[in-house]
């Protein structure tokens, strides 16, 4: 997977459909990605979300359209995908600084660009990282079901919930699962745990995940938690994927929180994820 070409391609997608009704799912299945795998990339590229980018594209062509003119404000607002004027006025006025009647009598905008993704060369960033090959092995997990574009919100709060529940700390959660719905949505399964061989019975609440055999990089990640895995999961795509002689397979990835105190500076965690050969 060329995963900047595969940004660049949504990217012209969501420039063609600024005026349509699209969702996340739609965007993802335009460059033949899960909602999961294409939120998290594009987020990581980009640093704004999918919907972000979206919001911010279309009011700023709303803005351009007023100033001209020609066109009632309730009719952009809902050619640009707002129900009513009022909740146009509103976030127009929070991405312009002006009204929309203050444009059209001749206030200044906000312009934004369309975006173009490219690779650049900037400081000499090592990753220490390994390629392994892993045995096919079942995880006891506790799981949720999460929406690409929440989860950066809700997992952390499921951690915090794991460990408030005295029942699901007798299962040691030093792992996190994500597992991706082979379908179209932007649903995938969330889960906390351990290997199943840690622990004799499958408790209430609980689950065993079959992970397959694959050939898996594993990146170490140091510092506190959740910045040094959110940092080294930014370095991954927007330095290591594009020039390795890996690509990632869409399906699990796994992190690793190993022990010792996750708000040290050295604390050490691990990135797993799949991989296959560039053909």
């Amino acid at each position: 997977m060329d995963w900047v070409r595969a940004i660049n391609h949504a990217i012209e997608y969501m420039e063609e459909h600024l005026t349509d009704d699209i969702t996340l799912a739609d965007i993802a299945k335009s460059v033949n990605l899960s909602a999961f795998h294409f939120q998290r990339a594009f987020s990581l590229l980009t640093e704004m979300s999918p919907a972000e980018y979206l919001r911010k594209r279309r009011l700023s062509q709303a803005g351009a359209e007023l100033t001209e003119g020609k066109n009632k404000v309730i009719d952009v607002a809902l050619k640009y995908g707002y129900d009513s004027p009022e909740s146009f006025s509103k976030a127009f006025t929070r991405f312009h600084g002006v009204s929309p009647m203050q444009v059209k009598n001749g206030s200044s905008i906000r312009f934004m660009n369309r975006y173009t993704v490219r690779i650049m060369i900037d400081g000499g960033c090592i990753m220490e990282y390994k390629i392994e090959k892993w045995d096919a092995m079942d995880l006891i997990v506790h799981t949720g079901s999460f929406h690409a574009e929440t989860s950066e919100q809700e997992i952390p709060a499921f951690w915090d919930a794991y460990y408030a529940n005295e029942e699901l700390r007798k299962i040691p959660g030093y792992l996190g699962v994500c597992a991706q719905q082979k379908t179209d949505s932007d649903v995938f399964t969330y889960g906390i745990g351990c290997k199943a061989s840690d622990v004799a019975v499958v408790p209430d609440g609980f689950e065993i995940l079959h992970i397959p055999e694959h050939t898996w990089a594993v990146f170490k990640c140091v510092g506190p938690i959740p910045n040094a895995i959110q940092d080294m999961w930014g370095k991954i795509y927007r330095e290591w994927l594009p020039v390795a002689d890996y690509e990632l397979i869409p399906d699990y990835d796994i992190e690793n929180y190993l022990p010792g105190d996750p708000s040290s500076k050295n604390y050490m965690s691990e990135i797993c994820f799949p991989v296959k050969r560039k053909a």
